[in-house]
Formats: structure tokens, sequence, C-alpha cells
């Protein structure tokens, strides 16, 4: 059986494809303002927590109320799980993370002296924060991209557009590194989740619509008359 395995390297002519096809992405598609909203570092910390499995809507809905009474960690941290958990229901496995952002409090004032840490490593060991979340927060709150984050929509955007064939969140992220530098980390998550919201959808694509069908080797597949 054929192990999967991320790409060892890239051509000039594969980074290249790539960059034309963000850019063309970008010429199409308009971000309106951050997709959880946020005020600082903690705030942007708790939202993306708060977003797995839930839409952007929803934990914008729910945490419009809940910064106003859980404003430094140190309020997490002393808040009672009840009281969080009857907050954050809405957004789903409300207990989990409802322990997570006590966890986090707990974890922040304990380590970090209250602040979001700017570290990748130190992210990582906060309850509920992933490889993929950590590389949103570096990026948005910090401006330092580390990696690039794959949710959902990149795992299903970038196989189809060619740039992998990996199955894995992480496998697919290395293989989309190799690609781009990283100052378009941030961009390829976010055009990607538009571009999947609107065009490249889970059964079955609006592939005549898409801007970037030219390039698209999936193109033919799901429309193979054009």
């Amino acid at each position: 059986m054929k192990r999967e395995g991320v790409i060892k390297a890239r051509s000039s002519k594969e980074r290249e494809r790539a960059n034309a096809i963000l850019k063309r992405l970008k010429r199409t598609y308009t971000i309106r303002g951050p997709f959880v909203e946020w005020k600082n570092p903690l705030e942007l910390l708790i939202a993306t927590v708060l977003s797995a499995q839930c839409t952007d809507v929803r934990v914008n809905q729910v945490t419009k109320q809940l910064f106003k009474q859980y404003k430094t960690a140190q309020d997490y941290a002393k808040g009672s799980l009840s009281e969080l958990e009857a907050r954050i229901h809405s957004t789903g496995f409300y207990k989990a993370k409802a322990r997570y952002l006590k966890g986090i409090g707990q974890a922040l004032v304990k380590n970090f002296n209250g602040k979001v840490p700017e570290k990748l490593e130190e992210l990582l060991t906060l309850p509920g924060v992933a490889r993929k979340s950590a590389y949103l927060i570096l990026a948005k709150a910090f401006h330092h991209p580390t990696g690039i984050a794959v949710d959902t929509h990149v795992s299903r955007v970038a196989p189809r557009l060619g740039f992998t064939k990996a199955k894995t969140p992480e496998k697919i992220a290395r293989d989309l590194e190799k690609l781009y530098e990283p100052k378009n980390f941030l961009a390829v998550n976010e055009y990607c989740i538009l571009h999947g919201r609107a065009i490249c959808k889970p059964r079955m694509p609006l592939c005549l619509n898409c801007c970037v069908k030219d390039w698209c080797p999936s193109f033919k597949i799901f429309y193979p008359k054009g």
C-alpha cells in the first residue's frame, strides 16, 4: 500500500501557479472584517476556541455578551463552570468548551502573567488550543505567521486545486507552506474559506462560476464537458 506523505519540494512553476490562484481569489472576494470579532489577543483566543464546530455568526452573537462580563484571564479562571456553560451553550459542546475557557484562564494566570503567549509551543499548552487555532492567533493577534491553519474548507479546496494529495490537516499544511511565503499564510486560510463557502462546496462545487477554474484540475472531473 502506498503511504501518504507530504510533497518534499516545489518547483518555481508550482509556486507561480499557486500565487496566481491566490491573487485571483483576492481579486474575487472581499474580507469584510474579521471572521470572529475580537479586540485583543485574549478575546481572539476565546472566540477561536468557541468557533470549533460552530459558525462565526453564532460565536459573535455569544461573545458580544460574554466579553462584557469576562475581560481578563482572571475572570475566566475564577468564573464558575455552570455560568460559563450557560453563556456559551448555543455554540455547542458547551461543557467541554466551558472547561477549556476556565482552564485557559487558570493557565494564563499561572504561567503567563495573565497574558496570551506569543510563542507557538506555549499556545499549544493551553486547553482546547490545537495547532490550527494557534496559527490563527499568532498571525492575527501578533502578526507572526507560523503556519497555515487548515480547517474543513482548506482541507477540501487545497486538494481540489491540486496543491496536495495529503489527507490530514498537518500534512496539508506542510504541503501548502512549501508553496507560499509566510506573509501569505493567513491569506491562504481566509481566501480558501471564502472560496469554499461560496463556490467550492462539499458535495457539488459550482465550478462553472469559479474564478480559478482555468487552473483547477478538478474542473474537468466535476464538469467533464466544460
